[in-house]
Order: structure tokens, then sequence, then C-alpha cells
């Protein structure tokens, strides 16, 4: 930067550099920050401390961001050109499908903020994030596995269905997966389960962005279908709220009757609450009885 265009940004007021330079993070050009340090005024030098210090949450970020690509930059450089993260979402919850999402990134991709979607708890910046992976990816999918499905083959080879599922959505075979924890059962590529691996591989972080969205709008849309159960809310971990509901108002088809909390309510574990409605009981079939087996 000229001494000339220094100072024409000098001129400028201290709430136009703080827009421009701090709000929208525009590069800071050679000589500003100590021409602010020697500036008298107290705002002006407050402002090279608050541009200095964004400067330093940046570095802080472009770190951990490259560290998360440790594992694909690995696969990158071994040839697999294509590198699919997979996780789920909707494993604890008392009703509805289990989501899991697939993404492949650009090589050496970079989004700030992007994280394991249980760190990120502002829902509009998981908003925001997913359509930015959306967007950016080279392939991106969703798969689900359901209620009635969950019920039959138990909840944790259910969200394996929907792993397979997600990668199978694809629309290209990856080179190599990453997974969350797991190993996917008929994966159609090598893989390999990172423990902790939302938090540790950009691919399988942003797939858990993709996960939790899709499920949170599916609930949504399932709370405008049955209202009272609180389920655009408490869509997570099963809460207080949501088994009071379940008490209170019954069973309803979309609720895992394989959960201990549905069972208890359906009179399958023991005798459900006297203010359990019991035309519940004909949404299921009642439990079988010991020695035989359900037909």
């Amino acid at each position: 930067m000229s001494i000339d265009s220094r100072e024409q940004w000098l001129e400028c007021s201290l709430g136009e550099l703080t827009e421009r330079f701090v709000t929208q993070a525009h590069a800071v050009p050679s000589g500003l920050l100590e021409a602010l340090d020697a500036d008298p005024r107290r705002g002006a030098q407050s402002l090279a401390r608050r541009i200095r210090a964004r400067q330093e949450r940046n570095r802080s970020e472009g770190q951990r961001l490259r560290h998360l690509l440790r594992f694909e930059m690995e696969l990158w450089e071994q040839g697999h050109t294509h590198v699919a993260g997979v996780d789920e979402a909707g494993m604890a919850p008392l009703a509805g499908p289990v989501v899991a999402a697939a993404a492949v990134l650009p090589k050496s991709y970079r989004l700030k903020g992007l994280d394991d979607s249980k760190k990120v708890l502002d829902a509009e910046k998981r908003e925001a994030l997913a359509v930015a992976i959306k967007r950016d990816a080279v392939a991106w999918a969703v798969g689900h596995a359901e209620v009635e499905e969950i019920d039959r083959i138990n909840i944790y080879h259910a969200g394996l269905l929907a792993m397979r599922r997600a990668v199978e959505g694809l629309g290209l075979k990856p080179d190599y997966v990453l997974v969350d924890a797991r190993t996917i059962p008929e994966c159609p590529a090598p893989q390999r389960g990172i423990i902790k691996g939302d938090s540790l591989s950009m691919s399988i972080a942003a797939a858990s962005i993709l996960a939790k969205t899709t499920r949170d709008r599916l609930m949504g849309e399932l709370d405008t279908r049955y209202p009272g159960y609180g389920l655009a809310q408490h869509k997570g971990y099963p809460t207080p709220h949501h088994i009071q509901a379940l008490r209170e108002k019954g069973v309803l088809p979309i609720h895992r009757r394989s959960f201990g909390p549905v069972r208890e309510v359906l009179g399958l574990v023991a005798p459900a609450p006297a203010n359990v409605p019991s035309a519940q009981a004909e949404l299921f079939d009642l439990a079988p009885a010991p020695g035989r087996r359900r037909p």
C-alpha cells in the first residue's frame, strides 16, 4: 500500500474502517495497523487491536481446518480422488427415522465454521453450513432407515443401513470412505472407521451437518402432522417433556416401539400408566408371549 492510499484510508471514519476490516474482514493494507497504532485517538488504537484479534482468529481457524483435513490429505496423496465422509443423526430419539449423509468434498476444501454438528449449536448456522456444503461438494446424498426397519433390525444396524444408502446415493463410486466410529457392511469402497471422526475429519463433519439438518427438517414436518409432542424442539435425545407427552397422548406410528419408554407406554414391558388411552394399543400388534414367535 502506498503512502497516499494509506492516508486515504485514514481519512475514512473509524466506523467505515471497522465495517471493512472487522465486520467484512477484508485484507488489511500494509501499514494501516501501524498508522492506527500511532493515531492519538483511543478509538483508532482500539480498532487496531480488534483487527489484530480478528486476524488471529482467522489464523487459528485456518489451522483448525487444515488439521481437519489430515485424513483426507493422506488419502488424496495416495491417489484417492473422491473421498467420502459418512455420518448419521437420530440414533437416540424415540421417534422418526435415522438419517445418514455422505459427502465428497473438493480437494483442499475449507469451509469456515465447519465442525461436528453437535458442536454447531446454532440451527441457522448449521443450515447455512449445509447450504454451502451442498453447493460446493463434488457429490452428496442422504439415506434413511425408517421406524419399521429400526424396530426390525435394531437401531445400530438401522444406522449402518442408512449409511450404506447414503453412500449408494452419491451418484459416483467413492475411492475411499471415512466413517464416524464404524464400518459399513457391503460398502462399495474401501473404508476406515474413525473414533470421533465427526470432530477429526472435514468430510465426516460435513456429512454430520447434512444428516442433522435433514433430520431436523423432517422432525419439523412431523411436528406439524402430530402436534403436541414437541417433535420440532425435542428431536434429539429423549427429554422429560417428550416422555410426558408420550404418556399423556399415547404412542404414534412414528414412535420406535423397540425403545424402552415407548414399550412401557404400550404395556409391552410393564403396565402402562392409567392416563394412556387404551386405544393406543390398537396402533400396534401386542408383543408375542414368551416362547412364541411373531408372525
